[in-house]
């Protein structure tokens, strides 16, 4: 054979596992798992051949429909207003309902990812006192009055490699909204699914509404399950609670996700009350819980298709989102260019690359080498008592989990925001 056709041969496409095969390999390698309290904290590394060729600063990004994100503080009610986030936060994660569950890359210390969006502003008002009982939005038919298109600009670093902690900021400043938290999740494998929660660090989706005083609004995530491991084909359902609270408004929501319906059929069901609540005094955790007399309005519906808010006193539900027809939003990433090398994109090109030509092996090998220079940088800091010290953001310490961007950090929004994506390489050891 000559040196050219070997070369062929090396490179020539593998045949691809279909996702059957895919989920029984991951299947097989988390066995090894089972009774491990927290696998998130365990790195161990996939073949390339199970990985969706996707950063996993990108794809962990709850702007899937930036339009209900900006329309946040529209209503002069605060009642409105805690809507406008509940209608935000059924559209943040629509990548699972209406895309494959998959496993993106881990991230590594140091690794950032940015871009911005730009969003119709079609949205309504919810409540607002010139026309109580707005419309909702129905997908993105509805259309404000201006029609104005409006960005919004995302930064998420790793800030933490143990455990693994990303930190991440979403600014509009148009619309005076903004949200920042601390991405970690939590996962133990029982041998039919895997159990996935909030890691310590991740206390929610903190954001905060500039023009109404800088309310500030907690989101935080239920406990899901990832099924179907057995069958072969990934499922996520949600059998938990989840709370949104405003202390300034002392407006609270209790969101109860319900797995199984009638004759165990999974409907995807959610119910939910809105009431008046103590912020000093925050005892109120189920449904039942609450007193009718501080019921603002009830919940109801699918969280993969049509949600309905009823107001206390009606009996009149009101379409709050139709999920059915919406799908992710595009991304304006920053120019190949501009991009550092320690930028998501950037750093995983080659192992991408080699994935979509279906190079599997190619793409592991290089994967490996990846992480192995991680490692190696890991070590030398550690001979050097250096401690990692994050860009972008001021590290995993700040208690409620909310974190704090650097002066470095502020600039590179406000640039984002302008269009501006040129960045110098940071001088700290170890990027």
């Amino acid at each position: 054979m000559s040196s050219s056709s070997a070369a062929t041969s090396l490179a020539a496409p593998e045949k691809a596992p279909d996702e059957t095969s895919k989920i029984k390999t991951f299947l097989s390698i988390l066995r090894k798992f089972i009774g491990v309290t927290d696998i998130a904290n365990i790195h161990f590394s996939l073949p390339a051949q199970l990985l969706e060729p996707t950063p996993n600063l990108e794809y962990w990004n709850y702007l899937d429909r930036p339009e209900t994100f900006v329309s946040i503080g529209k209503s002069d009610e605060p009642l409105g207003r805690m809507l406008e986030v509940l209608r935000f936060w059924f559209t943040k994660d629509l990548k699972y309902i209406k895309g494959k569950l998959c496993k993106p890359y881990n991230s590594t210390l140091g690794e950032f990812f940015r871009c911005n969006w730009e969003a119709e502003d079609t949205a309504p008002a919810v409540l607002s006192s010139s026309g109580k009982g707005g419309a909702a939005a129905n997908g993105t038919a509805a259309v404000d009055s201006n029609g104005a298109r409006v960005k919004i600009s995302y930064l998420t670093e790793q800030t933490s490699h143990h455990p693994p902690v990303s930190a991440y900021y979403v600014d509009c400043p148009e619309r005076g909204v903004s949200a920042r938290g601390y991405d970690q999740i939590s996962a133990k494998f029982t041998g039919t699914s895997i159990r996935v929660s909030p890691g310590e660090y991740n206390h929610g989706i903190f954001i905060t509404l500039k023009n109404w005083g800088d309310e500030e609004y907690r989101l935080t995530h239920p406990h899901a399950h990832l099924g179907g491991l057995l069958r072969g084909t990934l499922t996520i359902s949600v059998a938990d609670a989840c709370y949104m609270t405003c202390p300034k408004t002392r407006i609270k929501v209790i969101l109860q996700y319900l797995e199984e319906g009638w004759l165990g059929r999974t409907q995807n069901r959610v119910e939910g009350v809105i009431f008046r609540y103590d912020p000093d005094n925050d005892t109120k955790m189920k449904i039942s819980d609450v007193p009718e007399a501080d019921v603002l309005a009830r919940i109801t519906g699918s969280w993969q298709e049509r949600i309905y808010y009823t107001l206390a006193g009606s009996k009149d539900p009101q379409l709050l989102i139709d999920i059915t027809p919406l799908f992710p939003a595009s991304k304006i990433l920053p120019p190949d260019e501009d991009q550092l090398p320690n930028e998501s994109r950037k750093f995983w090109s080659e192992v991408t690359a080699a994935i979509l030509d279906k190079r599997y092996s190619q793409a592991t090998k290089l994967k490996q080498e990846l992480e192995e220079r991680q490692r190696q940088k890991a070590a030398a800091r550690k001979a050097k008592n250096e401690e990692w010290v994050p860009r972008f953001f001021t590290g995993v310490v700040t208690p409620p989990g909310k974190p704090e961007l650097t002066e470095e950090g502020k600039q590179v929004l406000k640039a984002m925001h302008e269009g501006n994506f040129k960045l110098e390489e940071s001088r700290v050891t170890g990027t």
